[in-house]
């Protein structure tokens, strides 16, 4: 039925269509229209309004990266847009359904160079190299139609980032819309039967395959596990595809146990991951380069990661698929349990090294529930993290993946806990880092997100400040930190502020804080210079 919506409105009406209940964002005199809409829509999207531009595109990237579901921020055009492009960075290279809704100058004034109120010179154009698609909405009639295409772009293919901008006088200008709902069904790419049998001979006459896994991966992690159980093999994440396999199974490891076996590969497949581990942190095996299955939806991954065999499909399909295969030819291979088990013990030995951060870690799992949350940081607890905590299920361990932005961590659990309401979320960072974002305690407070934040302070950009001390002669620069009294700063802004000085108070302080079930910052002093590095760990080649 044909309505007279406001630009506005008609943006708000094709959210609702597309099932989007929350937004985060910031509004400004451009995106009034649409701030308005959102008032008067009762609700039906929750609003919550950030402190920074770039942190409310986190919360929505971290909504995203949690649920599954397409993460939804609104910020004005130019420098507010600009704000979030690091958030952008990281939704694109972390495979995140995230929409970014933005403003734009009258429409009279567009590319004119003026110097009109945020003009860009070209900000549609700085837009599409940040994401898979952008478009304007020039008119309130084109909304439905373009938001649909926002949609079909998120939810078709290799998820990445979208983005639409608006014209100031266009939120407000009123005309008929024709609202246009989702389709039922969205298109997804077939299998190959040839391919798959392909893949399956080569996979069963493998001595010692091994499986790769990324964020592709999350939502075929029952196809996965069988898969892995009927060759053997075992599933080895990076950042994004932790989870999919859990690492308390024997088929479970981690990129440190998962090194250890990669001498003897003969066949690597890749299940929706990038594969950074076999092209860039570990050296090429003495005996050549293993033979390589990649199954990823999208077709240019085949191109970069250049495989024996790529099958360009749905992860879960084209795994149920190769399951299905193997089955057929009575494909079984024998048990390795005690094999796999002995290698991640020793692993696990090894890695004990990496303290102080390990004994945290561990005692963050202790206190964690099984189906929490953690949202992992740049800083030396986080590099950890990668190895040194172990995670059970997909999507429980939320990274930035290679983009590696400092201070993404706390905003992002934000948009995390707002996903998942219900779990217990923990976000780690450096005290570095952690300033970065510093104002979202009072986003926390203010819509009663309650994150516990767990701050390790070392007085430094550690890693940094240890490459300069290795690397240059100790000549060191801009890597020193003076810091707040972080447990009067959370109290400051209403909210818990705890101390923990060893892995054992850590983890009382933090099933104290989850217990509370509001927002606490739990500080974590940390000797630097007590510190162990876990790059060998992280990077064998170089070491």
């Amino acid at each position: 039925m044909i309505q007279t919506l406001s630009g506005g409105e008609a943006l708000v009406d094709a959210l609702l269509r597309h099932g989007v209940d929350h937004l985060f964002g910031i509004p400004g005199v451009q995106t009034y229209g649409l701030f308005d809409a959102l008032q008067r829509a009762g609700g039906r999207i929750r609003t919550i309004g950030a402190r920074h531009e770039q942190t409310a595109a986190y919360m929505a990237f971290g909504y995203a990266k949690a649920s599954g579901r397409e993460g939804v921020y609104s910020v004005v055009p130019g420098p507010g847009v600009l704000n979030t492009t690091a958030a952008l960075c990281s939704a694109y290279g972390a495979s995140a359904p995230v929409l970014c809704l933005t403003g734009q100058v009258p429409s009279e004034y567009i590319g004119r160079g003026l110097g009109h109120l945020h003009e860009l010179p070209d900000q549609l154009g700085t837009l599409r190299t940040l994401t898979k698609w952008a478009a304007r909405v020039a008119h309130p009639a084109e909304a439905p139609r373009l938001v649909a295409e926002a949609f079909t772009q998120l939810r078709v293919g290799r998820p990445q980032p979208v983005a639409l901008e608006m014209p100031w006088e266009v939120f407000t200008q009123r005309a008929p819309v024709q609202p246009i709902d989702p389709p039922a069904v969205y298109p997804k790419p077939g299998v190959d039967a040839e391919l798959i049998a392909r893949a399956a001979e080569l996979l069963a006459t493998a001595r010692h395959p091994m499986i790769m896994t990324g964020s592709g991966a999350h939502h075929a992690a029952a196809e996965v596990r069988t898969l892995a159980e009927l060759l053997q093999a075992p599933a080895v994440p990076w950042r994004g595809g932790r989870g999919v396999v859990a690492e308390d199974t024997p088929l479970g490891f981690n990129c440190a146990s998962g090194y250890e076996r990669w001498a003897e590969t003969d066949v690597v497949i890749g299940i929706g991951s990038r594969m950074e581990l076999q092209w860039f942190r570990w050296p090429a095996p003495a005996g050549g380069r293993p033979g390589i299955v990649l199954i990823d939806i999208d077709p240019a991954q085949m191109a970069r990661i250049k495989p024996n065999l790529g099958l360009v499909a749905d992860a879960r399909d084209a795994t149920a698929a190769l399951v299905a295969e193997l089955e057929r030819r009575g494909h079984r291979a024998a048990s390795r349990r005690d094999e796999f088990e002995a290698v991640k013990r020793r692993t696990r030995a090894a890695t004990q090294e990496v303290q102080p951060h390990l004994a945290y870690l561990q005692a963050i799992r202790e206190a964690l529930p099984r189906d929490g949350y953690f949202v992992e940081e740049i800083c030396q607890a986080g590099f950890s993290s990668y190895f040194g905590f172990p995670v059970y299920q997909p999507r429980h361990f939320v990274t930035c993946g290679y983009q590696g932005t400092l201070g993404f961590g706390y905003p992002t659990a934000l948009g995390v806990k707002v996903a998942q309401p219900d779990k217990a979320v923990v976000a780690i960072a450096g005290d570095g880092g952690f300033m970065f974002g510093v104002q979202e305690l009072a986003t926390a407070v203010q819509h009663g997100i309650n994150v516990v934040a767990v701050v390790f302070d070392n007085g430094a950009f550690g890693n940094v400040m240890r490459d300069q001390e290795q690397r240059f002669d100790g000549r060191v620069i801009g890597a020193q930190l003076r810091n707040p009294d972080f447990v009067k700063l959370a109290e400051s802004f209403g909210m818990t502020g705890l101390r923990a000085r060893t892995p054992a108070e850590l983890g009382t302080q933090l099933a104290r804080a989850l217990e509370l079930d509001r927002p606490v910052l739990i500080h974590v002093p940390v000797e630097r210079t007590a510190e162990v590095s876990p790059w060998k760990y992280l990077m064998p080649a170089p070491y």
